[in-house]
């Protein structure tokens, strides 16, 4: 004889854990498509506003640029040397097979300066120094040094956040130029020495088809690909959660959503450029 109800408790059991699952998975799915871009987005706007309030944080954002410098510039260098290399090696051999050897300086500028330097930036300020701002703010808000400064009436956007992004955004400037004349002179040796090119023609078709508006575009690039890494790092240092852990989840969050925003924004970036600046011909 069967006791009532119990084949209906199973089922309303089953019924219930089906619908906690889904809850679940629609919670985290809102969290991620909504939730976190709000909350971005919200700091973005009030760290924007933030840098209006003076006085400017200037030892700060020295301090911070020069750490930047200290931790981005001897990889940024090991990483364009061979990237340079790559480049001018793979298009050497395409513009062999297509007869026109001449114009190898030509399309190595074009490479390196309009797509190359610009990421390699990107990836070096975002992977060493947006990491190290994160375990910074993230460390400073697991131990409530954060929650502090506010008790005391200090803003920690326009004390911690906005020095750093600024400084980001400014040593990007100059690390793109350095990727792109090491990244040239790594590109020439290669293809001097590996391909039997010749020197003066590889220096006379610099100009052939880049122009200006190629390395001002790439410096736009480098200055907004800064102040994402910046952001992003800040934001995900000021939510860090469960002690030295939830700091080194962060870290790792903040190094793949700031590659990720990174390619996006170089794609949207490069696509406006294309439609809007007419390009430059043989």
């Amino acid at each position: 004889m069967s006791t009532p109800g119990i084949g209906a408790d199973q089922e309303g059991g089953k019924g219930g854990n089906a619908s906690a699952t889904f809850r679940k998975i629609s919670d985290g799915a809102a969290n991620v498509a909504i939730r976190e871009p709000g909350r971005f987005f919200a700091l973005c706007l009030d760290t924007f506003r933030a840098m209006l309030v003076w006085p400017f944080q200037w030892r700060e954002f020295i301090q911070q640029a020069w750490f930047i410098v200290s931790v981005t510039v001897v990889p940024t260098m090991l990483v364009a040397i061979p990237f340079g290399g790559i480049l001018s090696l793979q298009v050497g051999g395409l513009i062999r097979q297509l007869g026109a050897q001449s114009y190898t300086g030509a399309t190595a500028v074009v490479a390196i300066v309009r797509e190359a330097s610009p990421l390699v930036t990107s990836l070096l300020v975002a992977g060493a120094a947006g990491s190290a701002m994160c375990a910074d703010i993230g460390s400073r808000k697991i131990r409530e040094e954060i929650d502090a400064m506010e008790v005391l009436g200090i803003n920690p956007l326009h004390r911690l956040v906005v020095p750093r992004m600024l400084a980001c955004a400014f040593v990007a400037l100059f690390l793109n130029g350095l990727v792109s004349v090491v990244g040239l002179a790594g590109g020439y040796v290669f293809n001097v020495m590996l391909q039997d090119g010749t020197p003066g023609a590889y220096l006379a078709s610099f100009n052939a088809i880049a122009q200006l508006p190629d390395l001002l575009q790439a410096e736009f690039k480098a200055f907004v690909f800064g102040i994402t890494a910046g952001l992003v790092a800040a934001y995900k240092g000021l939510n860090a959660k469960g002690g030295p852990k939830g700091v080194g989840d962060a870290v790792n969050q903040t190094v793949v959503i700031t590659f990720m925003l990174l390619f996006l924004e170089n794609f949207l970036i490069s696509t406006l450029y294309f439609q809007f600046v007419p390009q430059k011909g043989m």
